[in-house]
C-alpha cells in the first residue's frame, strides 16, 4: 500500500490492531448451532449479528472463523471506532483489511482515495467492485461495532456496495443496533441472515458449561438455573457473576440478590468484580479504562507505573474483561461495556485525576507521534494550550493527506478567544474551512492573523500575546494569507482578486519553497486562464509542475497536465498537448508501485488528443490502457 494513503491520522499509520482478526481461545463455549447458521449465511450477501453490548458477538464470529481454517475462502476484519466516520478513513480500512486477506486488491480504489480529489465514494467503490469480481477466491470481510458510525455518507456506501455486491464476497455486520442500511429489501430477496440477542444467549446447558468449565465454579444445577433465569443467558453477566463469586462461601445467597436489567446487573457486579481486587489491580483498571487501547508501556505511562505489561496479561489469565488485539499480544483494550463501567466508577472515585491520565496519554502518544490520539486525549483534558500547539502542528500534514475534516473538528473544539491569539493556527483554520466549502467563514480567521502581523510590523517586534508552536509556517505566514485569499477568490469567481494575491504570494515565498510556490503558481494559472490569457496561463501552469516535482508531490503535478493540455488544446497544438501527457505519464511511471493517483487519466486524455486529430488507432490503444486500469 502507498505510504501517503496509510498516513491516515495525522502522518501517522493506520492501527493494525484494527485489522487483527481475534483469535478463539480454546477453553470457551463451543457454539456449534450458530456456527452452523454462520456457514448457511455465507452464501447470502450480509450477515447482521445484532445484540446489545456483553451478548459475544465477536467471540461468536471469531469461533466461526477459527473453526473453518481450512475453508476455500480469504477473511477480512475491521474493529470500527467514532474516528472511521470520516468515509475516507472509513473506507481505507476496509480496502487496506481486503488487502491483509488478498495483497493487491483494491489498490486503485485505494489510489482513488488519496487522490488530491477524491471521487465520490460510488467510483471508488464501483473500482473495488470491479477489482473483486476478477478475483476467484472468496472473501468475507467483518465490520465489528458498526454501531459507531452514525456518518449517512458511510452507510450510504455500504448500501451501494451491497446492492452490487460480487458473488465472491460476503459482509458481515456485528452491530449493538440495528444499522440504517436496506434491511428490508435484503430480507425480501432472502439476502440477509440475522443473528440478534435471542439466538446468542446461552441456553442452560451452554450456561453450566460456561460457568464450570471457563470460569471454574461447582455449582449446584439449581444455582446455574438460578442465574441463567437472572441473566437470562447473557454472556457478559454470567462472566461477571462467576468473578465475584469465586471464594464465596454463600454462593446461593449472592444468585438471588441481584434482579433488574442489564444495566442495574453490570454495574452492580462491576461494583462486586472491583471490590475484590486489591487495590493496585483495582486503581490499574479504573485508570487504564480512559483508554480505548492498551499497551504496557502506554498503561505505566498513565498509572505512572512499570508493571503494564504484567498486568494485562494477568488480567487476561484471569479473563477480566481484557481482549488481545494482536498475536503478540502487544496490544489489548477492556469488553466496551465493562470499560464503560470502569470509566464511570472513576469519575466517582478519582475525578480530579482523569484530566492528568489524558495528558499523560497526549504525551505518550506525541512521543510516539501518534498524534490522532494525542490531540484527542489532549482536548479530553481540556488542555487546550496542548491541544491547540499539537493541532497547529500536525496541520500541514493533515493538509497534503486531505484530511482537512478531520482537523478542522479538533480546531473547533478549541476556545475561539485561544485561536485568535494564534496566527498560524488561524490561517490553518481559515484554509481548513476554505476546502470545507465554508468561504465566508475564512474570511475572519485570515484578518485574525493578519492584525498579528501588523502589530508586528508597527512596534517592530513579536507581541508577548501571540503565540507560535509551528515557527516553520509562520516565517511564510503573509504568503499562506495571500494563496488563501487566492483560492477563496478563485471560488466566488473573481479572477481579478485572484491573479493579485496568488502574484503576492509568489513573491512573498523564497524560491526554495517548491510546494508552497506549487500551489500559488497553479492558482495564478488558473486564474490567467479563466480571463483567456491562454500564455500567460500556460506559463504559470508549467512553472508551478516545475515546483511540485522540485518539492517531489508528484499527484499535484501530475494533476497540473490536465490545465497544460487543455490550453495547448485551446490554442490549437495538439502535438504540444499530447507530449504534456506524455511527459507526465514517464514522470508517474518512473515513480514505480503503487500507481500514482490521476495516473489513469493521463490515457484518458492521450486518447481524446488522438482521436481529434485522427488517429483512431492509437485512441483506442490509450482507452483500452485506460479502461484495463480503472
Amino acid at each position: 500500500m502507498a505510504e501517503s494513503v496509510a498516513q491516515m491520522a495525522a502522518g501517522t499509520p493506520l492501527l493494525q490492531t484494527k485489522l487483527y482478526v481475534p483469535n478463539w481461545r480454546s477453553g470457551l463455549v463451543a457454539r456449534p448451532q450458530l456456527i452452523e447458521r454462520l456457514e448457511q449465511g455465507v452464501e447470502r450477501k450480509l450477515i447482521l449479528v445484532s445484540a446489545p453490548p456483553g451478548f459475544g458477538k465477536s467471540t461468536l464470529l471469531a469461533e466461526w472463523l477459527s473453526a473453518n481454517p481450512t475453508a476455500e475462502r480469504c477473511t477480512a476484519w475491521v474493529s470500527l471506532d467514532q474516528s472511521d466516520n470520516n468515509p475516507t478513513l472509513f473506507w481505507v480500512y476496509f480496502i487496506t483489511a481486503l488487502q491483509k486477506a488478498l495483497p493487491g486488491l483494491g489498490e486503485s480504489a485505494l489510489s482513488l482515495l488519496n487522490s488530491p480529489q477524491p471521487p465520490q465514494a460510488e467510483v471508488v467503490l464501483t473500482t473495488l467492485i470491479n477489482d473483486i469480481n476478477a478475483i476467484e477466491n472468496d472473501i468475507v470481510i467483518i465490520l465489528d461495532d458498526y454501531h459507531v458510525i452514525e456518518a449517512q455518507s458511510i452507510h450510504t456506501g455500504v448500501a451501494f456496495l451491497l446492492d452490487h455486491l460480487p458473488r465472491q464476497m460476503h459482509l458481515v455486520i456485528a452491530s449493538r443496533s440495528e444499522p440504517p442500511l436496506p434491511l428490508a429489501r435484503l430480507r425480501g430477496r432472502g439476502e440477509l441472515v440475522e443473528l440478534g440477542s435471542t439466538d446468542l444467549r446461552f441456553t442452560p446447558g451452554e450456561a453450566s458449561e460456561f460457568l464450570s468449565q471457563s470460569m471454574g465454579l461447582d455449582l449446584t444445577p439449581g444455582d446455574v438455573e438460578a442465574l441463567e433465569n437472572r441473566t437470562e443467558g447473557w454472556v457478559a453477566g454470567l462472566q461477571l457473576a462467576a468473578l465475584s463469586m469465586q471464594g464465596r462461601d454463600d454462593v446461593t445467597g449472592f444468585i438471588s440478590a441481584f434482579t433488574g436489567d442489564d444495566r442495574y446487573i453490570v454495574d452492580y457486579l462491576v461494583e462486586e468484580v472491583l471490590q475484590r481486587q486489591g487495590e493496585r489491580v483495582r486503581n490499574f483498571l479504573l485508570q487504564t479504562s480512559i483508554l480505548d487501547r492498551l499497551s504496557g508501556p502506554l498503561c505505566d505511562a498513565v498509572t505512572d507505573q512499570e508493571d503494564g505489561r504484567v498486568m494485562l496479561e494477568s488480567l487476561e489469565r484471569r479473563n477480566l474483561f481484557v481482549v488481545p488485539l494482536d498475536a503478540s499480544r502487544q496490544w489489548y483494550r477492556y469488553h466496551h461495556l465493562f470499560a464503560e463501567v470502569l470509566r464511570a466508577h472513576l469519575f466517582d472515585e478519582q475525578r480530579d485525576q482523569v484530566p492528568v491520565m489524558h495528558q499523560r496519554a497526549s504525551e505518550w502518544y506525541e512521543q510516539n507521534r501518534l498524534m490522532a490520539d494525542a490531540i484527542r486525549h489532549a482536548l479530553a483534558a481540556a488542555d487546550f494550550e496542548r491541544a491547540a500547539n499539537l493541532i497547529e502542528l500536525t496541520w500541514p500534514v493533515m493538509d497534503e493527506t486531505f484530511q482537512f475534516s478531520t482537523w478542522l473538528g479538533w480546531a473547533k473544539e478549541l476556545p475561539d478567544e485561544m485561536v485568535m491569539t494564534r496566527p498560524v493556527l488561524s490561517v490553518g483554520y481559515a484554509w481548513a474551512l476554505l476546502d470545507s466549502g465554508e468561504f465566508e467563514a475564512a474570511e475572519p480567521r485570515l484578518q485574525d492573523a493578519e492584525r498579528w502581523l501588523t502589530m508586528m510590523e508597527d512596534i517592530g517586534a513579536r507581541p508577548d500575546e501571540m503565540v507560535v508552536a509551528d515557527e516553520e509556517q509562520f516565517s511564510t505566514l503573509s504568503a499562506s494569507v495571500a494563496t488563501a485569499r487566492a483560492y477563496g477568490a478563485m471560488a466566488f469567481g473573481n479572477q481579478e482578486d485572484a491573479e493579485k494575491f496568488a502574484q503576492q504570494s509568489l513573491d512573498l515565498l523564497p524560491q526554495d519553497a517548491h510546494s508552497r510556490r506549487g500551489v500559488a503558481g497553479a492558482l495564478l494559472g488558473l486564474a490567467y486562464w479563466t480571463y483567456g490569457n491562454l500564455e500567460q496561463a500556460h506559463r504559470s501552469l508549467s512553472e508551478s509542475m516545475t515546483s511540485f516535482r522540485r518539492a517531489e508531490k508528484f499527484v499535484f503535478a501530475i494533476s497540473g497536465a490536465y490545465g497544460l493540455a487543455g490550453i495547448s488544446g485551446e490554442r490549437g497544438r495538439l502535438r504540444e498537448a499530447i507530449s504534456t501527457y506524455e511527459q507526465s505519464l514517464k514522470l508517474a511511471t518512473e515513480q514505480g508501485s503503487p500507481e500514482i493517483p490521476g495516473t489513469t487519466d493521463l490515457y484518458l486524455g492521450l486518447s481524446e488528443f488522438h482521436l481529434e486529430r485522427g488517429d483512431l488507432s492509437a485512441a483506442a490503444q490509450y482507452m483500452l490502457k485506460n479502461d484495463e486500469l480503472g
